[in-house]
C-alpha cells in the first residue's frame, strides 16, 4: 500500500469512526503484526489473542502511561479494540471470518487489572545499588 492509499484509509477511517484517534488503527495494526510474527505458522488469531497482543506492546512501548495513551487514543476497554478492528474491516484494510464477532473482543480483561493493578513493575536488585 502506497502512502496516497493509507491517507485514504486514514481519512475514511477518520470521518467514518471519529471515536478513535488515528494512531488507535495503526497500534492495532502494529499489534496483529507482532502477535502473527510470533506464531509458528500463520493463522488466524482469535479476539483474545489480539488484545492481550495490544495490552503487550502497550505496557512494552508506554510502560506505566500505556493505559493513559490507549485512553487517549479512545480505547479504554476491549471492547474498542473489536470496534476498531471491524471498523478496519469496513474499510478493506482487514478480513474476517464468518464466525468472527465483535463479541470476540467483548471484556476480555479489565483495564484497571492489566495496565494498573497487574502492572508487572520490574523490582530492582538491591545490589545494583550497593557502591562499591
Amino acid at each position: 500500500m502506497n502512502a496516497c492509499e493509507s491517507a485514504e484509509l486514514m481519512s475514511r477511517l477518520r470521518e467514518s469512526y471519529p471515536r478513535y484517534h488515528p494512531q488507535a488503527y495503526v497500534f492495532l495494526l502494529d499489534s496483529l503484526r507482532l502477535v502473527i510474527s510470533g506464531l509458528e505458522e500463520r493463522r488466524h488469531i482469535s479476539g483474545r489473542e489480539l488484545a492481550e497482543g495490544v495490552c503487550g506492546l502497550a505496557i512494552d512501548q508506554y510502560g506505566p502511561l500505556a493505559r493513559t495513551v490507549l485512553e487517549h487514543w479512545g480505547i479504554h476497554c476491549t471492547d474498542d479494540l473489536g470496534e476498531i478492528v471491524f471498523a478496519l474491516v469496513d474499510v478493506g484494510l482487514l478480513v474476517k471470518r464468518e464466525e468472527d464477532r465483535r463479541r470476540d473482543f467483548h471484556d476480555v480483561f479489565d483495564f484497571e487489572d492489566v495496565f494498573d493493578a497487574e502492572y508487572p513493575w520490574m523490582v530492582a536488585d538491591e545490589a545494583q545499588f550497593e557502591y562499591q
